[in-house]
């Protein structure tokens, strides 16, 4: 399997059955060269010529990214991202054999639903993230700052005064603005200023790692909407273990790329998948994740709608804080 071949088909997909095509092709690949897989589904007694559908495919629960390098890449890795999780909580470790990978995957990601990063000036508000030398999240969003093109793009660690009066310049320039933060600042930079500024894009990333009492994430966008006097809070939801991210334009009603797709799985039985419109445990598929494990089965509760949409309602309560989403509905 070469990687350029298969990196340009995934980021090509325009059909269900092209996607179940490639999923099926890097099951096949994975479980031949990612060990602690193959020997995950093997425990499970699942033979490997009976995964005929991508809804067949085997969800790699995500703690083993904890205690494990999950790698099915023959060379040798490039970068490693760990999660943030607490102080009392184990990290998870996510090798990363090909960074240009993850370029491709983020940068074609934002263009498909926000249009080319140029047109932006993104001011970045993680403070506890930026304390990290491990984030994909700030290796990311640093990209983007750097393509932007735009002087007065970048990271705002706790300056908040600085933060109000550089978003409150540019909106009086009419300047398209993204400002990306993490829950507890963003509700931090709300609550110290007042604002009027209903055309910039206010988008969270969730979590209040443990800076704040936890809010439901409807909560969270009713308060930072009137804070901001904006109409509709954004959302991004990723994590360490993934390669690829999805987006809400608000209403906390997610949308994935082409190549990423959500699943749900009975609570009590994880090889069940669930129809459209219950509770369940998100699984998620994410074919850019290639190089390690394309098909994970996720700490976090969910729903998946008919049209493709999903929201995120919670965690599991046995599950570790993460930094991700820490919002139960």
């Amino acid at each position: 399997m070469k990687n350029f071949s298969l990196k340009n088909k995934i980021f090509s997909i325009s059909s269900i059955d092209e996607f179940n095509d490639i999923a099926l092709e890097i099951f096949d690949f994975q479980y031949r060269n990612c060990n602690l897989y193959r020997s995950f589904v093997d425990f499970l007694k699942i033979k490997r010529r009976d995964v005929n559908n991508f809804k067949k495919i085997p969800f790699l629960p995500i703690e083993f990214f904890k205690n494990n390098r999950v790698y099915s890449s023959s060379k040798p890795h490039e970068k490693i991202f760990s999660s943030s999780g607490t102080t009392s909580s184990e990290l998870s470790n996510h090798y990363i054999a090909d960074l240009s990978l993850y370029y491709k995957s983020f940068r074609t990601n934002f263009e498909l639903f926000y249009g080319d990063i140029k047109n932006y000036c993104v001011l970045a508000l993680l403070p506890s993230y930026l304390e990290r030398k491990d984030s994909s999240l700030v290796f990311m969003v640093r990209d983007l700052i750097n393509r932007s093109n735009e002087k007065n793009s970048g990271f705002y660690l706790d300056n908040y005064e600085k933060l109000a009066i550089k978003l409150n310049e540019l909106n009086a320039e009419n300047r398209k603005v993204l400002l990306i933060g993490v829950s507890f600042a963003l509700l931090d930079l709300a609550e110290q200023h007042s604002f009027n500024l209903p055309d910039i894009i206010v988008m969270e990333t969730g979590g209040m790692k443990g800076r704040r009492k936890e809010i439901t994430r409807n909560e969270l966008h009713r308060i930072l909407c009137k804070c901001f006097n904006v109409s509709a809070i954004h959302s991004e939801y990723g994590m360490t273990e993934l390669l690829s991210q999805a987006y809400s334009k608000g209403g906390g009603m997610f949308n994935t790329p082409p190549w990423m797709k959500i699943l749900i799985r009975d609570v009590n039985d994880p090889l069940t998948l669930l129809e459209n419109n219950r509770t369940g445990g998100i699984n998620i598929i994410d074919l850019a994740n290639f190089n390690s494990c394309s098909f994970i089965a996720t700490q976090d509760l969910g729903k998946l709608h008919n049209e493709g949409s999903f929201e995120v309602l919670g965690r599991f309560d046995v599950s570790d804080i993460r930094g991700c989403n820490l919002m139960i509905e």
